[in-house]
């Protein structure tokens, strides 16, 4: 028999449209959780509600996560289902700009959705999990963060600052039973990954690993649904580094 807390959880997932967020949409429904799944694309939700069914456990909503108004439907959906278990901010958007050519406007763009949103989401359904004596909260970072890349000084700022995040809001949050985590992804070959990196930098992430092939979505889903599990009761403020081994802590 399952335990509580283990299977029947509320479950958000933001940048559940495709990549990573659409395989762990599909490992919670499979747990028996009921999901609540966001994406900037109303397309990409649809077609994430179309491919998997299962519309009595699964919600789908668009919503901008740098958008308090959106934020604000994306709550009220988590009250609807009486309040939340697991939050997993994964939303991301990583464009390649020199330093020199990345205008204000850019970097407030990377900076709000790779940072900003995930503090508005956080921060609005956090009351939603506090209360309940559990809860798991998991941020995407990134493993760009350790070496530095050239052309993602916007991208690599945000999820650097997403350890100090992750970190702070654990010894805030300890005494409500919630844990707070960060996973470090090594580069995905997701769709826009593959559309728009070039074939060399994906080779040389290749090769730079212990395990020497390309990295996955499906790579992400048994960290993330371990952090998200009552056998990680006691491990928060942690930061996972799931690269395949290229850089080892």
């Amino acid at each position: 028999m399952p335990t509580q807390h283990e299977t029947n959880r509320v479950v958000v997932v933001t940048g559940a449209g495709g990549g990573v967020g659409a395989e762990l949409v599909k490992r919670f429904l499979a747990n028996g959780d009921t999901v609540i799944g966001t994406d900037l694309s109303s397309d990409a939700s649809e077609k994430l509600a179309d491919d998997i069914g299962r519309r009595d456990r699964l919600v789908t909503l668009a919503a901008d996560i740098t958008d308090e108004a959106d934020v604000a439907r994306l709550a009220a959906a988590v009250e609807d289902k009486g309040g939340l278990d697991v939050l997993v901010n994964g939303a991301g958007f990583f464009p390649i700009d020199t330093f020199e050519n990345t205008t204000p406007d850019r970097w407030r763009q990377v900076i709000d959705i790779n940072l900003t949103g995930y503090f508005l989401v956080t921060h609005a359904l956090l009351p939603l999990m506090r209360g309940r004596g559990w809860g798991r909260i998991v941020n995407f970072g990134s493993a760009s963060m350790y070496p530095g890349v050239p052309g993602q000084v916007h991208y690599v700022s945000a999820k650097a600052a997403m350890v100090g995040f992750t970190r702070s809001l654990a010894r805030e949050v300890g005494d409500d039973g919630i844990t707070v985590n960060l996973v470090t992804p090594g580069l995905t070959l997701t769709g826009p990954v593959i559309e728009n990196f070039p074939a060399e930098l994906i080779e040389s992430q290749r090769k730079g690993r212990a395990l020497q092939r390309d990295q996955y979505p499906r790579d992400l889903v048994g960290p993330v649904f371990f952090l998200a599990s009552p056998g990680a009761d006691f491990v928060s403020g942690q930061t996972l580094n799931v690269d395949g081994g290229m850089f080892m802590n």
